[in-house]
């Protein structure tokens, strides 16, 4: 996989998860304490993102504020303030924000070609986030930090691309359904784990770290297996396979009757596969269904077939629901030492592609 740079979000929210009012005034929700904190970690950055609508909203400069905390990047041989980032799909960006007229430090804008112009910063092509996280990581770029707004955190959360969470918790509650969430609908499955919690007077600021599993490769690579359920005739259930090796590259992908009417995808995705081959050794499946563990329609069931292949590791999104059969495939597969891996929060896209099964619903 290519190479990204670590990735902190930081946000501070109300009691009942909102970023702001609805009002024209900006809410406070930090103190002066706070304000610290975030200064000493927008120093120990490299590079600072928000996205465009945080740039209009709130017209931030996104500058490490402390002269010794400047003075002491300085010292370690690293610029007086870190990279300035944003991005935009419209191109909608005033010259004059603060992002681009404050500070003399590089700016980044990520954008589809020719949408933006008039600004003093370097433009870039914008393909997704993981491309911009590629680019990033090319300029050096090794600690980034996110700060928002509620639209950036998601995309970042939903696509399992954070390692790190800060966030400020303020003693009050908005309750207005028109203010901005700190984050918006969609699926988040990478977990996180408190690892430490301050208090700042009456704000109280959590730090959570990402969970090692599901990393961030395997829910690409869960998704892609969920895409490829797409090309499954309308039949039982539809499902999709994706196997990778050691480096989370994919070496052969499959869905539910590829090849043969009567194949599953795991089936249908090793058999593309030589037997024995080596890189198998230390391989994962990826797929959208529980792998099956009896069938009439093929000798073996899925889950068979990953043990005799001898694959370690095997993810997937959706447990088999007791339509047809009582599916034992994860049980199966830990009992023999596989490590199994549900990734619920993916679960709902494998129903909706199921719904023409009886009793399956969205």
């Amino acid at each position: 996989m290519t190479e990204r740079p670590h990735v902190l979000l930081s946000a501070a929210v109300s009691l009942d998860g909102y970023l702001d009012d609805a009002t024209d005034t900006r809410l406070v929700l930090s103190n002066e304490d706070d304000w610290a904190r975030v200064d000493g970690l927008r120093a120990a950055s490299d590079a600072i993102l928000v996205g465009a609508n945080t740039v209009r909203a709130d017209d931030p400069r996104l500058l490490v504020r402390s002269p010794e905390l400047v003075a002491g990047r300085v010292a370690a041989g690293r610029p007086e303030q870190p990279v300035k980032v944003t991005l935009t799909r419209s191109g909608s960006l005033d010259p004059a924000a603060k992002f681009f007229t404050v500070g003399d430090v590089e700016k980044l804008v990520y954008a589809p070609p020719g949408v933006v112009t008039g600004v003093k910063a370097t433009v870039v092509e914008l393909t997704d986030l993981r491309g911009l996280l590629a680019d990033l990581h090319a300029r050096g770029v090794r600690r980034l930090m996110v700060e928002g707004g509620g639209a950036i955190h998601t995309q970042f959360l939903t696509e399992g691309l954070v390692d790190e969470l800060h966030l400020a918790v303020a003693p009050f509650f908005v309750g207005d359904p028109r203010a901005p969430r700190f984050t918006g609908p969609g699926a988040f499955p990478r977990g996180l784990t408190l690892v430490e919690n301050t208090r700042l007077g009456e704000i109280a600021v959590l730090e959570y770290h990402a969970t090692p599993e599901p990393s961030e490769v395997d829910i690409l690579r869960l998704r892609e297996a969920i895409a490829l359920a797409e090309n499954c005739p309308p039949r039982t259930f539809r499902v999709g396979a994706v196997i990778t090796d050691a480096d989370g590259e994919v070496i052969s992908t499959g869905y539910s009757g590829d090849g043969d009417p009567a194949n599953h995808a795991e089936e249908a995705a090793l058999a593309k596969l030589e037997p024995g081959d080596p890189r198998l050794a230390e391989a994962t499946m990826y797929t959208s269904l529980e792998p099956c563990s009896s069938r009439t329609s093929h000798p073996r069931s899925c889950t068979q077939l990953i043990l005799d292949a001898g694959l370690p590791r095997v993810v997937f999104a959706w447990r088999e629901p007791s339509v047809f059969v009582d599916c034992v495939g994860a049980e199966t597969l830990e009992a023999a030492g596989r490590r199994v891996i549900e990734v619920g929060a993916l679960a709902a896209d494998v129903r909706r592609a199921n719904t023409h099964i009886a009793g399956v619903r969205p």
